[in-house]
């Protein structure tokens, strides 16, 4: 369950394997004790985070897609993966 970015509060992770759960593409967002799902394209699936962080999220993964899209591959093909830059 590796962090692979973190800012104003909001944990980006990108797991490795959920028991054969991946079959979209997608990241898990922290914020406090509320939990969300993003596919790759910035559409949330399931949870719910603040409004203002929700909007940070959304405009994170689109500055980082074609990033995310390669750790996804990364870390499902090789177990391996790379933090990516956090909003400032």
């Amino acid at each position: 369950m590796p962090i692979i970015s973190q800012f104003y509060g909001i944990v980006i992770q990108m797991f490795f394997d959920e028991n054969g759960k991946h079959h979209e593409k997608h990241i898990h967002v922290k914020y406090n004790e509320q939990e969300a799902v993003y596919d790759l394209r910035g559409n949330m699936l399931e949870g719910e985070i603040p409004y203002k962080k929700k909007k940070l999220v959304e405009a994170w993964i689109a500055i980082h897609q074609e990033e995310l899209e390669s750790l996804w591959f990364l870390i499902h093909e090789q177990g391996e993966f790379f933090r990516i830059e956090p909003l400032k």
